[in-house]
């Protein structure tokens, strides 16, 4: 079965790119207060949202993913 994820293992695929919007389909969640605290307030008209093991911040009102920082999601 082909997978179009080139080599990667499933748990891997990345569901969003920085850069572009957050795809509809994506399920995230709120980051945890503390996380944020330990993050640094988020720019006006920005949030910090969950993606698997990975946090994103984005646009509010786009979507758009503005930085990630890879598998941080177990802090």
């Amino acid at each position: 079965m082909k997978t179009q994820n080139g080599c990667r293992a499933p748990g891997q695929v990345r569901y969003y790119s920085v850069g572009q919007r957050l795809a509809p389909a994506v399920i995230y969640h709120t980051v945890p207060a503390a996380m944020v605290v330990t993050l640094g307030v988020p720019p006006s008209g920005h949030r910090y949202v969950r993606v698997a093991s990975d946090i994103l911040l984005i646009a509010v009102g786009t979507g758009m993913v503005v930085d990630a920082i890879q598998d941080l999601g177990g802090m």
